[in-house]
């Protein structure tokens, strides 16, 4: 009987090594799909932002005008992909949308205000702060993020392969990465995006939610945390110079991303960061639905930040 069942384990698994030779694996199924074309078009990552002072960080990219109209909300599907839960809805006025659930959304509002502030190109979201999703439920602080139909998604662009590698740019977003905590920098939270009759292709950051958290640590994948104000605010930002190179503090994904970031690269991004007015910053804050104690420390814990990349000593760098 040992003899048999031995014969059959062997079998088995023999047959197991067969089927995986012959069927592909998930990371090949992923790659063997179609990439989508994109457009002729001008590639853009980062458009100079003159209206920098004025700017409504409370409403966003998307202003008064995108605001989603809540008067009626029709579930269409659950949508697929990523950490927290999400659901395509359309609102009274026939627009569609990513409702996105969970401690992601607020982090998530206030990041993407915070970068379309300094000219890069974020999603248009606004933070609901108590919605009734029929034959789901009612929610809280829910991520409203629009799917204009006029807008075409194409695939993710690649951090370290992109049209901007070496740009002031470039390196500028890597550090709005860092100095929002996100620690989930992976290629597939990006997206490229083209409006319909317009020849600019816009490279945007589509996920951030793992943000205003903790990102570093001795064993991050267990510390790390998302939207946890007290930790944003004590967590370390810069540890240090080497040469003209700056040492983030920095322990989540692809950290080798920003081993390149010179002194007057951060203080480009930086000069830019300045110009926020305090208002500004709370503005992003509480257009997530903090509370008031929490957009104290997460607006005071930014400049900290902002004042840190601006007493950097070296050269600044010139926009290329």
């Amino acid at each position: 009987m040992k003899h048999l069942s031995k014969t059959r384990e062997m079998l088995a698994l023999t047959f197991i090594f067969i089927l995986s030779l012959s069927s592909p694996t998930l990371a090949e199924q992923k790659k063997s799909k179609p990439k989508k074309t994109l457009p002729q078009g001008t590639p853009v990552l980062w458009q100079e932002p003159t209206d920098i002072k004025t700017r409504d960080l409370f409403h966003g990219p998307g202003g008064k005008a995108m605001q989603p109209n809540l008067k009626r909300i029709t579930f269409i599907k659950e949508q697929k992909g990523g950490w927290s839960k999400k659901y395509r809805v359309r609102d009274a006025s026939g627009r569609e949308w990513v409702a996105k659930l969970g401690e992601e959304a607020q982090s998530e509002a206030a990041a993407t205000r915070l970068l379309w502030a300094v000219g890069y190109i974020p999603e248009i979201t606004y933070l609901v702060p108590r919605v009734t999703i029929p034959g789901k439920g009612v929610f809280e602080n829910v991520r409203f993020e629009a799917r204009p139909e006029n807008v075409k998604r194409y695939d993710e662009w690649l951090w370290d392969k992109n049209p901007f590698t070496g740009t002031n740019e470039l390196q500028g977003l890597k550090v709005m990465m860092v100095l929002l905590n996100n620690w989930d920098i992976k290629d597939e939270n990006n997206v490229i995006l083209h409006t319909q009759g317009e020849r600019e292709i816009r490279y945007a950051v589509s996920d951030l939610g793992a943000t205003f958290g903790k990102a570093g640590g001795l064993f991050w994948q267990l510390t790390r945390s998302r939207n946890k104000p007290k930790d944003f605010e004590q967590a370390k930002f810069i540890d240090g110079i080497e040469g003209e190179k700056i040492d983030f503090s920095y322990g989540g994904k692809k950290s080798e991303l920003f081993d390149d970031i010179t002194v007057g690269q951060a203080r480009w991004v930086g000069g830019y960061l300045a110009r926020l007015s305090d208002k500004q910053l709370r503005d992003a804050f509480r257009a997530a639905n903090y509370t008031p104690a929490e957009i104290n420390l997460l607006s005071s814990a930014v400049r900290a930040r902002i004042s840190e990349l601006n007493n950097l000593s070296g050269g600044v760098a010139r926009s290329r």
